[in-house]
């Protein structure tokens, strides 16, 4: 098996997540154990990274990649949304730092058969939990004009959603759509060259709404970083990578809210929620990745990193 996960900005998260010392750090994101191993390597001897994923192949590629820090790790087969409960198997009250990098792993855009893939023909699957009941094919064959419209433009904020959709439905009644590749080119044929956006497929948003359907990936974000948060020690630190606008937004309200306290209306005189700021914002602007990162690892082009540390 070729490279599982290539982590990104990877020395920015053991910055932020200050790994230098003893502590537990929990890698909600596992993937192949990129990030995982760039914590193992800068903590103490003493200290715990566990590893969630809800990926049966990303936890047995980290186990082979990992195996031999011992005790030091633990890898976790798991969606992030269960973190309270793996915690509380775990026995750990709290902790010092939490990564979430959101999205799709290296290996799963490059392994055709996960059905990730834009330019590698696949079957249309999309599941990062391959015990998930619905697949992209489900959707593609048996939502409606109107449902497939929703999706692509809310969750893929794809302006051409109701012709794709339409395209979509009339290729399906002559006959059914299977492969990514199938798919990839009913969008790249709808869409104008002249409004193909720069540097991605033109399926790009269509390919991201479906997978974002599919896996749950929005609705459970924000209940795992309400978890996260109230799982870190006072000084501990969470860091969120995520991939596109939707994420990004949930995330960066998070760190606001946190950071705020109080939620009181703004036309009220005076706080009466009396709620306090219980999270730090390490860094206003997210960190992107370096043009010489990008060129090594595409995948980090549209990265972005925001890092609080809990008070």
């Amino acid at each position: 098996m070729g490279p599982f996960h290539i982590p990104v900005l990877a020395k920015e998260v053991t910055e932020f997540l200050k790994c230098a010392g003893e502590g537990i750090f929990v890698d909600c994101t596992l993937g192949g154990g990129g990030h995982s191993e760039a914590i193992l390597k800068v903590t103490g001897p003493k200290s715990l990274v566990i590893g969630i994923d809800q990926d049966e192949e990303a936890i047995r590629f980290a186990f082979g990649r990992l195996g031999n820090y011992g005790k030091q790790f633990r890898a976790i087969k798991g969606n992030f949304k269960e973190l309270e409960s793996i915690l509380e198997k775990e026995k750990i009250k709290e902790v010092d730092g939490i990564l979430f990098d959101l999205g799709v792993s290296s290996h799963q855009f490059e392994e055709p058969s996960r059905g990730f893939s834009l330019k590698k023909s696949g079957p249309l699957d999309m599941r990062m939990d391959l015990s998930r009941k619905i697949t992209a094919y489900d959707l593609i064959n048996n939502l409606s004009e109107e449902e497939l419209k929703n999706v692509i433009r809310s969750l893929g904020e794809e302006k051409w959603a109701g012709k794709i959709a339409r395209a979509i439905v009339k290729s399906r009644n002559v006959k059914k759509i299977s492969t990514t590749t199938e798919l990839a080119e009913i969008i790249s044929n709808i869409i104008p060259k002249s409004h193909w956006p720069v540097k991605i497929h033109p399926a790009t948003r269509t390919f991201q709404a479906l997978r974002i359907k599919i896996n749950d990936e929005i609705q459970v974000l924000l209940p795992s970083l309400t978890a996260a948060h109230s799982r870190l020690k006072v000084g501990g630190r969470l860091c969120v990578i995520s991939y596109h606008s939707l994420e990004d937004r949930i995330v960066k309200e998070f760190f606001t809210q946190k950071s705020r306290g109080c939620i009181c209306p703004p036309k009220l005189p005076e706080c009466r929620c009396h709620m306090k700021p219980t999270l730090k914002i390490i860094n206003r602007k997210p960190v992107i990745a370096s043009a010489s990162e990008i060129s090594e690892n595409p995948r980090a082009r549209s990265a972005k990193l925001r890092a609080g540390e809990r008070i």
